[in-house]
């Protein structure tokens, strides 16, 4: 098959065989490994601080201080490799600014405390990197492959602490469902990386992109974490999104074909077979009034709407805060925008996703509009329980990559050819023809 997932190069990909569009900004001679590392970063700045203990007590400030920096630290080297700021026309990025306005102007009042105005100024860190890497986004899986391999890394730390201390990775106060012991993150963070890998790397597969071995040593272990976090909305994320994605390939992919042949047959299988055992993994142990109420949100959700807001708080929000109403996580991303960014920061995100799926559906079948597609019904489909779409988060880099992979292939630049000197003929004198010659010739 196709390359390594572990190696950048794409044999026979869009990375050196793309199209070229008039008018287009000059594609770069090629993206410089640093971004990966920027990318790393941005990663790291988006796990956050709070979740579960961890082994070594780490403290929050010290969490907060190490994020923080590693946006610093992305955004300085981002500026580095783009000195001349020379961006791509993006509309998720544009929109993402525009966000900022409704952030910054409910912000200002400081209904939500000094710490709003701190975490304007890291979204505007955030796209302004967004913005510097957009130069090297061509349609080309590269950054899909930073993604993949970013977070399989932080995946890598919670099979580690699992490894090292079960009893810390899967503790009572979660239900024993799978945390991070060596980093603090929470059962639906390692479900939201594990179904995201999983999607992304078997589109990889069927696309003819990544070796059968290679993916294996992804996919199987991330399985493994998913299962263990019993994580609902992850598990309904990867089903759909890999459904619509890999539907959208049918038409011209005999893998795809193939694969969801097989994927129809399996699940009737499980269904059949483990169908107890797989309604026991999604109720979790909880009786079916509570799973109805979608595990106590409904009550956040509906005294958040009862709440009463001024026409200011309505339009803008009341500045960006931890995604909490009342002490008790919001866990839907519409409703923390409207808390925090009000019916402005909605219409724009809502705008975001509409864009990008516009976008995606009116591209030709190919492999990165499959990963797209993907992408995108994920975010969509996780917006309902989760938060994020409104602030820097993973869900904004997931957005993130769908837009590079969206993105119209740039120009490429002409080499230049060095110019063949001409070998100068010597010149044959010309003869001199007698008068009477001449005269003879014409008669």
């Amino acid at each position: 098959m196709g390359g390594d997932l572990r190696r950048g190069g794409l044999p026979g990909g869009p990375d050196t065989t793309a199209g070229t569009q008039p008018g287009a900004e000059p594609r770069p001679a090629g993206t410089p490994k640093i971004v990966g590392i920027v990318w790393g970063l941005l990663v790291l700045n988006t796990l956050g601080s709070a979740g579960a203990k961890t082994i070594i007590p780490l403290p929050r400030s010290l969490i907060q201080l190490v994020t923080m920096g590693a946006l610093a630290a992305a955004f300085a080297l981002a500026l580095a490799l783009n000195p001349r700021l020379r961006i791509r026309a993006s509309a998720f990025v544009f929109l993402l600014t525009l966000l900022l306005v409704p952030s910054v102007l409910s912000s200002v009042h400081l209904t939500s405390g000094f710490g709003a105005l701190f975490r304007c100024a890291r979204l505007a860190l955030f796209v302004g990197t967004l913005w510097l890497l957009s130069r090297w986004w061509d349609g080309s899986p590269t950054f899909v492959r930073h993604h993949i391999r970013m977070y399989f890394a932080v995946l890598g730390s919670v099979a580690a602490g699992a490894v090292v201390s079960p009893g810390a990775a899967m503790p009572e106060l979660y239900g024993g469902r799978l945390v991070g012991a060596l980093w603090p993150l929470t059962p639906p963070q390692i479900g939201q990386y594990a179904a995201v890998i999983i999607g992304l790397t078997v589109l990889l597969v069927l696309g003819r992109r990544a070796d059968r071995a290679g993916a294996a040593v992804i996919i199987v272990p991330s399985l493994v974490l998913l299962t263990l976090t019993h994580t609902r909305t992850a598990t309904l994320g990867l089903l759909i999104g890999l459904a619509l994605a890999i539907g959208s390939l049918v038409l011209t992919s005999a893998a795809a074909r193939r694969f969801f042949v097989w994927a129809v047959l399996c699940a009737a299988v499980a269904a059949v077979g483990f169908g107890s055992a797989l309604r026991a993994w999604f109720l979790r142990g909880q009786s079916q009034e509570y799973l109805t109420s979608l595990t106590g949100r409904q009550k956040v959700w509906d005294a958040l709407l009862a709440a009463p807001r001024t026409v200011a708080e309505q339009l803008f929000g009341v500045g960006l805060g931890d995604k909490s109403f009342g002490g008790l996580p919001i866990d839907n991303s519409w409703l923390a925008v409207y808390q925090e960014q009000g019916l402005t920061g909605v219409a724009l995100v809502a705008a975001i996703i509409i864009v990008l799926g516009g976008v995606a559906l009116l591209r030709p079948p190919s492999l990165p509009r499959a990963c797209a597609i993907f992408l995108i019904s994920y975010c969509a489909i996780a917006s309902y329980t989760e938060a994020g779409l409104g602030d820097a988060s993973p869900y904004l880099l997931h957005l993130a990559v769908a837009a590079s992979l969206l993105a119209a292939p740039a120009a490429a630049t002409p080499r230049a050819t060095p110019e063949v000197p001409r070998l100068s003929t010597p010149e044959v004198p010309r003869r001199r023809i007698p008068r009477w010659a001449r005269k003879s010739e014409v008669t």
